[in-house]
């Protein structure tokens, strides 16, 4: 088979692909009809990882995982927009790692909102002024973004998705390395890339800036400066990745969290976030998870964090395996609360839930 006839194939199978992408926008915009009738959220996590999940399963060519989530998230991204435009915040400004995650996350056909702190992600969807925000939540090597942590103890939001992105940082400038007498980032950042610093960069200053999108800007502005940042962030200011991938792990991966007004249904492979105040007296701590263990549920993750409200009191950020509603988690929420004086469910969503 010659070249001519090979393209001639492919633009059949584009024809026939762009005719059942428009059918399947006429049935997208038949469901948001009747989502709106019903009042039902526009973005239904569940319904997304269930779908990914079965594409993968179902595929049995070439195309690998990555792949196929890539081209879907951008299929289902397009479908948002005929349902109902929807905005997402996060951290800006734009190009930062929340932006990043926010686009891999959401796709294209999206609006996006860039705020100035994670407090006001969360205060401009409480507000209606946007429909999701896109929040950090830890860091694979510089551990929980405490952050949002603290905002989830005043907010109202609930989790609805989590997802993970790779983080790969790049020395970037407009610079040779010999002339770099200082270098601008996040604060994170540079404790992802602390030991690559000290033996390639020693002596030069490390100044800590409020986002790497920001870092990005003052080296293009300055001279002798270079700055901590990704891809999207050099594209944006013109700047040149001097190295890339410079982070101390090659697993650097941060998890991010979708946070809306509603918490997701059970898919029967879920996750649960809560957060607790334990009663002052000893053995409160152990007394309150204990019921976890005794009825055989995982709990992945725990973090203390001041309440801010009281000298020496402390609440208690907890991930467990299952969802709200599943009747052994029921049963030691139940527990939980006999040994605490604040209980909160912060949201129940897909375990698998990637991007």
């Amino acid at each position: 088979m010659t070249l001519s006839d090979l393209r001639k194939k492919i633009d059949e199978l584009d024809s026939r692909l762009i005719a059942l992408l428009n059918e399947r926008a006429d049935l997208v915009h038949e469901v948001g009809l009747l989502k709106k009738r019903d009042g039902l959220a526009i973005y239904a996590p569940e319904r997304e990882e269930q779908l990914l999940q079965a594409l993968v399963k179902k595929s049995k060519g070439r195309l690998p995982e990555a792949a196929i989530r890539a081209i879907y998230r951008e299929i289902m991204s397009a479908s948002f927009a005929l349902e109902k435009p929807l905005t997402i915040a996060y951290l800006g400004p734009e190009a930062t790692w929340s932006h990043q995650a926010a686009r891999q996350k959401f796709g294209a056909s999206v609006d996006y909102a860039a705020q100035s702190s994670i407090a006001e992600v969360f205060n401009v969807v409480t507000r209606g002024k946007a429909d999701y925000g896109v929040v950090p939540i830890e860091n694979s090597t510089e551990g929980a973004v405490n952050y949002t942590l603290d905002v989830f103890m005043d907010s109202e939001l609930k989790i609805c998705a989590q997802f993970s992105l790779k983080i790969e940082n790049n020395l970037i400038a407009k610079i040779p390395h010999e002339e770099i007498r200082k270098v601008y980032s996040h604060p994170q950042v540079f404790g992802q890339c602390r030991q690559w610093l000290r033996h390639n960069l020693p002596h030069v200053d490390l100044i800590e800036v409020a986002s790497t999108t920001h870092a990005a800007e003052l080296a293009a502005k300055e001279p002798h400066a270079a700055a901590i940042a990704g891809q999207m962030a050099a594209e944006v200011y013109g700047l040149k990745v001097l190295d890339p991938s410079i982070q101390d792990s090659a697993n650097n991966t941060t998890r991010f969290l979708v946070v809306g007004h509603n918490t997701c249904p059970q898919t029967g492979n879920d996750k649960t976030s809560l957060m607790f105040c334990v009663q002052d007296k000893p053995g409160a701590l152990f007394s309150a998870i204990e019921p976890f263990k005794q009825l055989k549920i995982n709990m992945s993750k725990i973090e203390s964090r001041p309440s801010k409200r009281k000298a020496w009191e402390y609440f208690f950020f907890v991930d467990v395996e299952g969802h709200a509603q599943d009747e052994m988690l029921q049963k030691a929420l139940s527990e939980l609360e006999k040994h605490c004086t604040f209980v909160k469910i912060l949201g129940s969503y897909p375990k698998a839930s990637a991007s």
